[in-house]
């Protein structure tokens, strides 16, 4: 019996409560996912029923290189976090850096694609039922996208400033929590509009 107490008291020992941060982050995100889950689902319900032009076929372009500049952007917010742990912010700053210009090629690219369907091709949320899922699906993530990347500018004017340390490696793991999300979510966006869409 002595053994077992002994393995269970070490068992307890070894858990630590998870910081508050992280938890509410979880919970965000979990939050986060329903909504998403939600505008997903009605942009399959709805596709192939609109009763007017134009159809995805007709106007959407697969945009392969901001899609790989998003995804690229987990990796350099990974190895960021990873080497401000390591006491090393010189390169903490220039991946963190390198993760936000990767955001932001990527919410340009949304942007000039929907230039280029508003004005050029007279594709708007109005337009039809496709258009509206299609808008309202992609400028939700859009709009995660910019909220990312305010979060993270604010934390490279801070590391510029001198003002991140090693002490800070988990707050910076916590907001890559949101970042990373943010990613996972155009993956299933992307298949959904530009794969099972089309």
């Amino acid at each position: 019996m002595s053994a077992i107490s002994e393995g269970l008291a070490s068992q307890e020992s070894s858990w630590t409560v998870p910081s508050r941060g992280r938890v509410g982050m979880w919970c965000l995100i979990v939050a986060e996912s329903a909504i998403f889950t939600i505008f997903v689902t009605a942009y399959i319900f709805y596709l192939g029923k609109s009763q007017s032009g134009p159809t995805p076929q007709q106007v959407l372009s697969v945009p392969f290189i901001t899609t790989i500049c998003l995804l690229s952007s987990s990796l350099t917010m990974h190895y960021a976090t990873a080497a401000l742990r390591k006491g090393k912010t010189g390169i903490f700053s220039a991946l963190w850096f390198t993760t936000l210009a990767l955001g932001t090629i990527f919410l340009v690219g949304t942007a000039r694609e929907w230039h280029h369907l508003i004005y050029d091709e007279g594709f708007t949320i109005q337009s039809n039922l496709f258009g509206t899922t299609y808008y309202s699906l992609v400028g939700l993530h859009a709009s995660h996208v910019l909220v990312g990347l305010i979060a993270l500018s604010t934390v490279m004017i801070l590391a510029l400033l001198g003002k991140v340390k090693a002490e800070h490696a988990e707050r910076c793991e916590i907001l890559g929590l949101y970042w990373h999300f943010v990613d996972a979510v155009w993956v299933v966006v992307f298949t959904t509009v530009y794969g099972l869409g089309r």
